[in-house]
């Protein structure tokens, strides 16, 4: 059993285990590995079944909730554990770079980094603790907090639950999808990592 599969994931542990995960992925230090967008995308598809016999309007809303209450756990992380962070050393769970590329996406889009990086593994995980470690504002935090996660659980358990219903032998090809939206969800990390090294080089060489 592959436990980090999102369809394992939700037919052995239902609403719970999904909520768990959404809760340590969007915030927990080491939360950055666990599934997000696939986990969400098979949720919707998976609504209303007996795997996740759930209304999709309180799915959605409590799944938001969860994303809400991780995100600003991380921000708490940050902001209690600021120096920690920047003195320690790093090993297989810490890298530095991964607050680097969070810390360089934020100069990018600003607050907004709080909505747009909600669609992007890693670095949805560590934005919200870089947010706390430079202390940004609190309740600017909250309000971007709460609109990104809203917006990312919406589209993505939408996306599953609008294809389930228009495609319901899709299910059938469940792992088949888990891969696809993995790929598919890795493809703007793997971009905002190469503007990241393309900023390394240029510093660099000037």
């Amino acid at each position: 059993m592959d436990l980090l599969n999102p369809k394992t994931l939700i037919q052995y542990g239902g609403l719970t285990f999904l909520l768990i995960i959404i809760f340590a992925e969007t915030g927990l230090f080491l939360g950055f590995f666990l599934p997000g967008d696939s986990l969400l995308f098979i949720a919707g598809l998976l609504c209303g079944s007996k795997d996740l016999n759930v209304h999709i309007v309180t799915l959605i809303a409590l799944v938001t909730v969860a994303a809400v209450l991780g995100t600003t756990a991380g921000y708490a992380s940050g902001h209690w554990m600021a120096d920690y962070f920047k003195k320690r050393k790093e090993n297989f769970f810490f890298r530095k770079r991964r607050l680097d590329m969070a810390r360089d996406f934020y100069k990018r889009y600003g607050m907004a980094a709080f909505i747009f990086g909600r669609f992007l593994p890693v670095i949805r995980t560590f934005i919200p603790i870089l947010a706390g470690i430079v202390r940004i504002d609190f309740y600017r935090f909250v309000l971007y907090n709460f609109i990104g996660a809203l917006i990312w659980v919406t589209i993505m358990i939408v996306s599953g639950y609008w294809l389930g219903n228009i495609f319901p032998s899709i299910a059938d090809y469940l792992e088949i999808l888990v891969i696809a939206m993995i790929m598919i969800t890795s493809v703007p990390l793997l971009l905002s990592w190469l503007r990241y090294r393309h900023g390394l080089v240029k510093d660099d060489e000037e």
